[in-house]
Formats: structure tokens, sequence, C-alpha cells
């Protein structure tokens, strides 16, 4: 018996399914209607985040998503928020923060004026969190912070700064654990079953929209904090993110990751050196220039 497949059966098996077809016209759906390009997120968690905003927006199909996408520009709101997953805590991953205090922050301290990227800042937690910590070190009047998202509704939710209070026990532990000097407590006010941050922490913090994916350089940073974000990317994107960070860094500046991200597999590895490596902190090679787009 022949072990080679009809035509027939090598179309079935090389077919792409329904869902990924209806997949593939969102992404040009949103591309060629709002210009939003997702063609490079990681498709697994792409498909999966599609299906999840199918259910959440009542849409029988992905195809019934599209129609909406198409011709309800209000509902793009939802979309991005849905697609984008911004969702962060204060002082997440403690250790990580430790480091920032406790190895990163003195080598800043010799800058007169030291500007940080939190690029992806979703709803804020952990831009706050490093107000505070920076507050603490007696370096933030000296900082200008750049919060970036590409979400309006979030970056939204980051300017307003207030929370569900249900968080607040979760997150004074993580500040303790980051080496905070006092209670978490003095920097919000809570009410009502919410805790609204302290707007003065707000004074040197620019909440500005920037897409990661087709925006260019636009400050220079002496750190770059891009937290659980490549993760959604494919490799191709991450490398033209990092690559984007890179070109966004003084000579010696540090760029921190989500501790399930790493620069191992990055065609812009051998431009960072790593400085804190188990907490994802990497830091620029002294040689490297800034390009400006």
């Amino acid at each position: 018996m022949c072990g080679c497949a009809t035509d027939a059966e090598d179309q079935t098996v090389s077919a792409p399914g329904l869902d990924n077809i209806e997949v593939d016209l969102l992404i040009q759906a949103l591309q060629r209607r709002h210009g939003y390009d997702f063609s490079q997120y990681a498709p697994a968690s792409l498909k999966r985040r599609v299906q999840q905003l199918t259910e959440q927006l009542d849409c029988k199909t992905i195809s019934g998503l599209i129609e909406r996408v198409m011709h309800e520009p209000e509902l793009l709101p939802n979309i991005l928020e849905g697609l984008t997953v911004p969702a962060s805590d204060m002082f997440r991953d403690p250790t990580m923060f430790r480091g920032l205090r406790e190895q990163v922050f003195p080598l800043l301290a010799s800058y007169p004026q030291i500007n940080i990227w939190q690029a992806g800042c979703a709803h804020g937690q952990e831009v706050y969190s490093l107000v505070i910590l920076l507050e603490e070190a007696g370096l933030y009047e000296r900082t200008q912070i750049f919060a970036t998202d590409l979400s309006d509704r979030a970056l939204q939710q980051a300017q307003d700064g207030i929370y569900p209070a249900r968080e607040a026990q979760q997150w004074s532990r993580n500040y303790q654990a980051s080496g905070g000097t006092r209670s978490l407590a003095d920097y919000y006010s809570a009410r009502y079953n919410l805790l609204k941050v302290d707007q003065h922490l707000r004074r040197n913090v620019t909440f500005a929209k920037h897409n990661l994916v087709s925006d260019s350089v636009f400050c220079e940073a002496h750190l770059i904090l891009c937290r659980n974000v490549m993760i959604y990317f494919s490799n191709p994107l991450q490398n033209r993110v990092l690559s984007l960070f890179r070109d966004s860094l003084v000579r010696g500046g540090f760029l921190c990751l989500g501790l399930r991200e790493s620069l191992e597999y990055a065609s812009s590895a051998g431009e960072f050196t790593p400085f804190a490596e188990q907490l994802r902190i990497y830091r620029l090679a002294i040689h490297q220039e800034r390009k400006l787009a």
C-alpha cells in the first residue's frame, strides 16, 4: 500500500482550522480599520484571548466579532484591553524591586537627572511601586518617568490611580518584601472598598500612548522596565522591541524584564550584559551608542 496521501488527504491535513482563518481576518480588520497591528503577537496566546473576547462580547463566532470591529468603532477600547491583557500588581515580584532599590538605584544616583521608561504600564501599579521606591531612596525629585501603554483605557486607570482595596494586604506584603521602609498605607487613602494612590506621587510621571509594535524611540532613558509584556510577542517582534530599548538607553543604562522573560535567544543579547540575571535586570554594554530614529 502506498504511503503517500492523496490530494484530498493533503488538503485535510494541511488546511488551517476555521478559527485560525478567522483570527487572521480579525488581525487584518484591526490593522486596516483601526491601524493596530497584532500580526506579530504569539499565535497561541493571541488566539486564546480572541476566543475569550468573543465570549465576553456575546459574539457567537470570531466572524461575528470581526463584524463588530468593522462597524462599531466605540468597541475598540474593549478589543484592545482584551487583546493586550493590561494586568499587574503593586511590587509584583518583590525581589526584583529590592534589586532595583539595592543594586540599581545607587548607580542611577550618580546622574543629575534620571529618565525612566515604564513600557506597557497597564493600570499603573508598577509605576506607583517604582515611584515609592524612588521617593524612599531620595531620587524621585530628579527623576522623570514616562509610563506608556497601547490602551487608552488602561492609561486612564493608571492616571486615576484607583484600585480595589481587597488587594491592599497582598500589596503591603510585597512592599515590605521589596525593602519598604514605611507603611504602604502612607501612600494611599481608602474609601468605599477602593484605595486611591496619593496623587502627589504622580508629579513626575507622564502617561502617554505608545505602540511597541510600530512606534519609535521617544526618550533617552537610564532605566527601562518592560515586564511580562514580551511573553505575548513572537520572536521577531521581541527582537524589534529589544532593539528599540537598546536605542533608547544611555550607555550603561538598565533594562528590566519580567521573571519569565529572557534575552537568552534574542539577536540583541550580545549588546546587553547580565547585571542581576536571576532578577532579569540587564545593562546596555558601555560601548553601545544610542541611535535616534
